[in-house]
């Protein structure tokens, strides 16, 4: 993980509160020591955690951003973790210090006349601090809540409770799996469809949704889409990268990563997942044409030369990039 000369919000806060929502989540309320106040941030907003042995991990806020004291993120214990919700869950514990970055939005609510939330898992947290917004703003919304059981749902009584007449929570071992024919079956006119969870229910959600307007579906995942081979099959195995401001040229080889050796030829760039995912080593391309393999970048982005360097490649033999 590199910051070196990368201005994002970093500080050393606290675990205030630390509560199980549900089994196998930890949430975590997160503030100053002092009570300061933290950045502002909009739903589908998330941080990163810098942990020990150099762990950087990615989680969304699931609070209320009206509370400008306190970042909420939860936390599910992911049975082939590379560490990170391991030691969240075994060593962050009420009064504990951890050092956050952030926040960062690439899964930001866009304004619509009626708004589909689908939800699986986890992937319930940034879900959940929209339809709270649209709630407060009056708007039209409806929540299907999928999960493998009642009890591995976090925060799915809270929600049912509070909403009964938009939220409807569905356990597979309940229900089997969510009727998404029922209601993305048909596209909606001026309806948004918001959607977090595993990969299986993404590529389901999409499926369901390629028939809708362009725009209507926004996707948020917590593992890089792999791109399909024939999708791969324009990028180059070597090239080279140009970071003109920091005047280095870089050879980028077969297996090489542009983020990795970005880095370590000393070049300033924030990074955190390597995986394409978190968005943190965006670049501006400003001669070539990049070959996108990443999972966050929307069509306007890449039309305005963002790249994220740690999963993308080159279609030219030659990128020159704003570092």
């Amino acid at each position: 993980m590199s910051t070196a000369g990368v201005h994002e919000y970093t500080a050393d806060l606290i675990v205030r509160r630390r509560g199980t929502p549900a089994e196998g989540v930890v949430a975590l309320d997160l503030v100053h020591a002092d009570g300061e106040e933290l950045p502002r941030w909009q739903p589908g907003a998330h941080i990163d955690l810098i942990l020990a042995d150099g762990l950087t991990r990615q989680y969304s806020l699931c609070g209320d951003p009206l509370d400008s004291t306190t970042w909420r993120v939860a936390v599910l214990l992911e049975p082939n973790s590379r560490g990170g919700s391991q030691h969240v869950h075994d060593k962050l514990n009420e009064g504990d210090p951890v050092r956050v970055r952030g926040p960062r939005n690439h899964f930001p609510l866009v304004d619509a006349s009626r708004y589909r939330f689908v939800a699986g898992g986890i992937g319930i947290t940034p879900i959940m601090a929209m339809a709270e917004n649209v709630q407060r703003a009056g708007g039209d919304w409806s929540l299907l809540y999928g999960g493998r059981t009642r009890g591995s749902m976090a925060f799915a009584d809270d929600l049912a409770d509070r909403y009964p007449d938009r939220v409807t929570i569905w356990p597979q071992d309940e229900h089997g799996l969510l009727d998404l024919d029922a209601l993305l079956g048909e596209p909606e006119e001026g309806t948004l469809v918001y959607c977090c969870g595993p990969e299986a229910l993404l590529n389901a959600v999409e499926e369901r949704c390629a028939r809708w307007p362009e725009g209507s579906l926004h996707i948020e995942r917590f593992a890089a889409k792999r791109p399909a081979a024939l999708q791969d099959a324009t990028a180059l195995d070597r090239f080279e990268v140009v970071c003109q401001r920091s005047g280095i040229t870089l050879e980028v080889h077969s297996g090489d990563s542009i983020l990795e050796l970005v880095e370590a030829a000393g070049v300033p760039i924030t990074t955190s997942c390597y995986e394409g995912v978190c968005g943190s080593c965006k670049a501006k391309v400003l001669e070539g044409v990049p070959e996108h393999l990443d999972s966050v970048l929307k069509a306007p982005d890449k039309e305005a030369g963002d790249m994220i360097l740690c999963v993308s490649r080159s279609r030219t033999t030659r990128l020159v990039l704003d570092l």
